[in-house]
């Protein structure tokens, strides 16, 4: 039915998903990708007579956590590290944590992804740094020397409990178009953190983070952004530099490094 009604409201063509692993199908299923693609660009549509769809609102992070004054108390020698990444941010995400060593402070990662893929990622980052990495749970310690990824399709809030910092894993709505959502994260490190905390932005299209981090610096964060050479698609860490969230630009080689002499 799905197939059909595709059809229907102006879809070229039907690409069933590769299930085997034969060299002989996955060749004709490049022949049947690329014959479809190419078909694709030289059809001509016919007007659909449906409504458009129209994207509902653009949601921002009041619709996960309230906006309100920093509760992070005063400020500690123990300090937090958010990160923000989408567009090209896997790879980025490998070189920073690669860079940082094992009894680094404590970490907590937004990266756009799917669900049941962050817990593939981050186990697979596990293996290669010398820090502890984990899809987060919820209620999970932040602790030194541990990296936590927010799973897909959920958003990721840290909290405080006097000395302890510790993540939240909640539904909700999409914010920002995402969920995990940067912008969620980066407003709870605000909250709870405030001066105790230090963003990064990394690599990736649109404008999710931009908000949250500003509200952290205004809270007394420290913040990176990676610079526009080393990103693969210089969106998001634009967008928060034009809110004038952004203490520092630098390239991703960098990043830890500076983080570490921040912390």
């Amino acid at each position: 039915e799905t197939t059909i009604k595709a059809l229907e409201y102006g879809a070229v063509e039907i690409i069933q998903k590769p299930t085997s692993g034969t060299k002989e199908f996955i060749e004709d299923s490049a022949i049947l990708i690329c014959d479809a693609i190419k078909a694709a660009a030289s059809a001509k549509l016919k007007q659909v007579s449906a409504k458009p769809f129209v994207a509902g609102p653009k949601l921002s992070a009041d619709a996960v956590i309230a906006n309100q004054a920093s509760r992070a108390m005063a400020q500690t020698t123990e300090k937090v590290v958010v990160v923000g990444a989408s567009t090209g941010g896997t790879e980025a995400l490998k070189m920073f944590l690669q860079s940082m060593p094992h009894d680094s402070p404590g970490i907590v990662i937004v990266q756009h992804m799917p669900e049941k893929f962050t817990a593939s990622f981050a186990k697979h980052l596990d293996e290669v740094c010398s820090v502890t990495v984990k899809e987060a749970q919820d209620n999970d310690t932040v602790i030194r020397g541990r990296a936590l990824i927010a799973p897909g399709n959920r958003h990721i809030l840290l909290k405080r409990s006097g000395a302890r910092y510790y993540v939240e894993i909640k539904d909700g709505p999409l914010v920002s178009r995402h969920r995990p959502s940067v912008d969620v994260l980066f407003r709870s490190a605000a909250v709870y953190a405030g001066k105790n905390s230090v963003g990064v932005i990394m690599t990736g299209m649109g404008d999710d983070g931009a908000r949250g981090m500003l509200e952290m610096k205004q809270a007394g964060a420290f913040n990176f952004a990676q610079d526009e050479e080393s990103c693969v698609v210089f969106g998001m860490p634009k967008e928060a530099i034009k809110h004038g969230a952004v203490d520092e630009v630098i390239p991703l080689k960098s990043i830890a490094m500076a983080v570490l002499k921040r912390c």
